[in-house]
């Protein structure tokens, strides 16, 4: 007797499964657990295979004898339908979006939730629509880069250029999982027009700032690179300067970083005023690399600093694409946020190191507005701080 939903709704779970019959082979398995599991029994080729067609009520009993009736049909046609089945969940698997969808579960959740933000905006609006269900091993530079233009003709170039990159991401993903022989974005080099004249990529946004030190926060690499990354937002130094540091140049009970010329682009040397966050963190790694010369080793000897893209590298593990971020990126966020706050120019540019063009004010420069910038350098720290704990934004009032 064919089933009702009267009776699939009372069915009841025993000890052991039960197997109630519908018609042509269709039945509701209902587990022990309480499971109900429809089933299709078909033979193919002589031999008696069972294809699953969902649960219920998800699959409902109408739904579940349109599935049946569907899967004669192809076994008419001489198709197996477990087969077929198998291959469209396949082909589904490795659309672009697909792809895009799985490395986004994997990878996101190391992100800062405005990186998320951004990627899931640039590819869910100006991508999926029109690549989303390609296979991702068919799509070519020309598709790719007709899409990207789409976005350059609104005028947005520069979200063109991390919707290039964070595509990338996708397509060396699924090149390691096996779903595509290439990544088609590095053919685009050159195809889009620059997006900002060569100037390092910095994060200015105040909400975005705390995101990203709440990404340094949770970092899971190495623990110098943790403290390098930490430290760099506080002194904003060039990369270089910061990788070359050396203990012999921390005077810790001064509160003062002094960097010799021969290390500064200007071969002028320079003073960095340390806030108590950064005399913290130092305090934290002085114990594990105190007894060497640097402060930030490589990692394969401590004779020698860290290399040049460590910090990079670590902020591309974090999820911040080289459009998003840079290590020389928090020079830029100091500066512009500074300068917004009010803070005194010239102290500003003394402590970004900045060339003076003035050949007897730069044989002073070193320690001009020296007062003022260890205020600066403090009220900094603790703005940061403040941003990491997600407080409201608020103004740097500058300490006259």
């Amino acid at each position: 007797m064919p089933l009702t939903d009267n009776t699939i709704r009372n069915a009841k779970a025993l000890e052991k499964p039960v197997k109630l019959s519908d018609a042509g082979g269709l039945f509701l398995l209902v587990t022990p657990t309480g499971g109900k599991w429809w089933r299709l029994k078909y033979r193919f080729e002589g031999k008696e295979k069972l294809l699953s067609l969902g649960t219920y009520p998800q699959v409902t009993l109408k739904e579940a004898r349109e599935k049946r009736d569907e899967a004669k049909r192809l076994l008419k046609t001489g198709i197996d339908p477990s087969a077929q089945k198998k291959a469209t969940k396949t082909a589904d698997a490795e659309t672009f979006e697909a792809v895009y969808q799985e490395w986004l579960a994997k990878f996101s959740p190391r992100w800062a939730k405005s990186h998320t933000e951004n990627i899931t905006r640039r590819i869910e609006k100006d991508m999926l629509p029109w690549i989303g269900k390609r296979p991702i091993a068919e799509i070519k530079p020309a598709e790719l880069l007709t899409a990207l233009r789409r976005i350059e003709a609104r005028g947005a170039l520069e979200s063109a250029h991390r919707t290039k990159q964070a595509c990338g991401q996708v397509f060396r993903y699924a090149v390691a999982t096996g779903r595509a022989e290439r990544d088609p974005t590095g053919d685009l080099r050159g195809a889009l027009p620059p997006p900002n004249g060569g100037r390092f990529a910095a994060i200015t946004e105040p909400k975005q700032v705390g995101d990203l030190l709440r990404a340094i926060e949770a970092y899971q690499g190495s623990f110098i690179v943790r403290c390098a990354l930490r430290l760099a937002p506080l002194v904003f130094v060039r990369p270089g300067e910061l990788r070359q540091a050396e203990w012999a140049e921390f005077d810790r009970d001064r509160a003062e970083w002094r960097i010799p010329a021969a290390k500064m682009k200007m071969k002028d040397p320079h003073i960095v005023p340390l806030s108590s966050q950064a005399l913290a963190i130092l305090a934290e790694l002085y114990p594990l690399t105190g007894s060497g010369r640097y402060v930030f080793p490589s990692v394969r000897t401590k004779t020698r600093p860290m290399s040049d893209g460590t910090v990079n590298g670590a902020i591309r593990r974090m999820g911040y694409g080289s459009d998003d971020m840079t290590a020389h990126g928090f020079r830029a966020m100091a500066c512009s946020i500074l300068n917004e706050q009010g803070w005194n120019r010239d102290a500003i540019e003394r402590q970004l190191a900045h060339a003076e063009r003035n050949g007897v004010r730069a044989a002073y420069h070193r320690a001009e507005h020296l007062p003022e910038r260890r205020r600066m350098m403090q009220a900094w720290a603790d703005y940061l701080d403040g941003l990491k704990q997600g407080a409201e934004i608020i103004r740097i009032d500058r300490v006259k």
